[in-house]
């Protein structure tokens, strides 16, 4: 192999590897962060059926429980734990009160408090997610209660976000060659 034909091949390689990276980070910026409850978040006053019904969830996206010590997040194996509020069937605890859910698999998640009495007063959410990517995901906090204005600004994020990186992915390949 001559010098020059290396020399192509080596730039072809930072090529592919930019728009590898550059795959990745879109990919990142399209999945959406979905604060359970909205701007109320994981509190017993907050009417989760409500929240949860006016969005859409998708594979990679995230949910967000924000909560006070009081409180805990469950997550429930079945509908019939959900329904019955069967906390000892937990698959996982979480209580830091920031704590991050990635929705991984499509299909239904169910989520309640493990502080006793909560899930039977309704501090309990059942969350489908669709097979897709969470590039239609709707926003951040996005609910009855949030302002408009938090949902707007995060929903514009993202597709300003793609453009960022596509136009760094252009200026990078025109460098390069």
């Amino acid at each position: 192999m001559t010098c020059k034909q290396r020399a192509v091949k080596m730039e072809y390689y930072k090529v592919l590897l930019v728009l590898v990276f550059v795959a990745l980070s879109a990919k990142q910026c399209l999945a959406a962060q979905h604060i359970v409850g909205g701007s109320q978040g994981w509190e017993e006053s907050t009417d989760f059926n409500s929240w949860a019904s006016g969005q859409k969830f998708k594979v990679g996206d995230q949910l967000v429980f924000k909560y006070s010590p009081l409180h805990s997040v469950v997550e429930l194996p079945s509908e019939s734990a959900y329904k019955n509020c069967d906390i000892g069937t937990a698959v996982n605890t979480l209580s830091t009160g920031n704590d991050v859910v990635k929705l991984t698999k499509p299909g239904t998640h169910y989520f309640a408090c493990g502080t006793m009495g909560h899930c039977e007063q309704g501090m309990k959410v059942k969350i489908t997610t669709d097979s897709g990517t969470s590039a239609s995901s709707s926003s951040d906090s996005s609910s009855s209660s949030s302002s408009p204005t938090t949902s707007m600004a995060s929903r514009s994020f993202r597709p300003f976000a793609l453009v960022v990186f596509v136009s760094l992915a252009t200026v990078l390949i025109y460098i390069m060659f």
